[in-house]
């Protein structure tokens, strides 16, 4: 296996819980107000350091979307996923965007989100959807 070569961000950012890997800065954050199976999760512009898994139809709260699951390339941790298509047409502005669950990474401050009992266990849109 070669050498690693990771990004680093300059700035607040957000960064994997278990390696400390940055992912994306506070101004790539598009939405707080999204759901997944943990809790909280953000939608980013951008976002580095990671790899991708499998594309699969995936029915969500808003709809059908193709998505794959994104993995930390420090440690391999799932940490959220990509929407690569929008089934419905009000929701085309997520394709190529990403989402990473809350209670996966660090916050720009070093905080962590903890899950709480009342998440939604198949939810992964937003709450204003």
């Amino acid at each position: 296996m070669g050498k690693l070569f990771l990004i680093e961000l300059e700035g607040k950012k957000y960064s994997c819980k278990h390696c400390g890997t940055h992912f994306a800065l506070v101004n790539d954050v598009i939405s707080k107000s999204f759901h997944c199976r943990h809790g909280k999760a953000y939608l980013y512009n951008r976002v580095v350091n990671v790899t991708p898994g499998v594309k699969e139809d995936r029915m969500m709260t808003t709809g059908m979307h193709t998505v794959c699951d994104i993995f930390c390339v420090g440690c391999g941790s799932l940490v959220g996923w990509k929407y690569i298509a929008a089934h419905e047409k009000s929701q085309k502005y997520k394709e190529g965007k990403f989402i990473l669950e809350r209670f996966k990474v660090y916050g720009p401050d070093g905080s962590q989100y903890w899950a709480t009992h009342d998440s939604q266990v198949g939810g992964s849109d937003p709450d204003d959807a």
